[in-house]
């Protein structure tokens, strides 16, 4: 049952009643969530939704799990020695304290 929802599931609809601060990530080399179609479709869904305090970054390089990564492909994932993009960290990082309004 949950494949079949996951299969299926449009997140539009919920996207377009999300009014608070969106941050929308993703690398150019997921293979899962591919970024020319779901950062598009994001942000047309916040949009029509009426959200305006939304930011999408799409980062060169990174894979679904924000590694810099050759191909993109999961069987890469355990190959790989870095956790988690530092870059995106960062981003991430400077993106709360600019919505929060905090400094460093």
């Amino acid at each position: 049952p949950w494949m079949r929802f996951f299969l299926f599931y449009d997140p539009a609809d919920a996207l377009k009643r999300v009014h608070c601060p969106v941050l929308v990530i993703n690398g150019d080399k997921d293979l899962q969530v591919p970024p020319d179609l779901n950062l598009p479709a994001i942000e047309k869904a916040l949009r029509e939704g009426g959200n305006t305090r939304f930011r999408i970054k799409r980062f060169p390089g990174l894979n679904h799990l924000f590694q810099k990564a050759e191909t993109g492909l999961p069987g890469e994932y355990m190959k790989i020695e870095e956790t988690f993009s530092e870059e995106a960290m960062r981003y991430i990082a400077d993106w709360i304290l600019d919505e929060t309004g905090r400094k460093e």
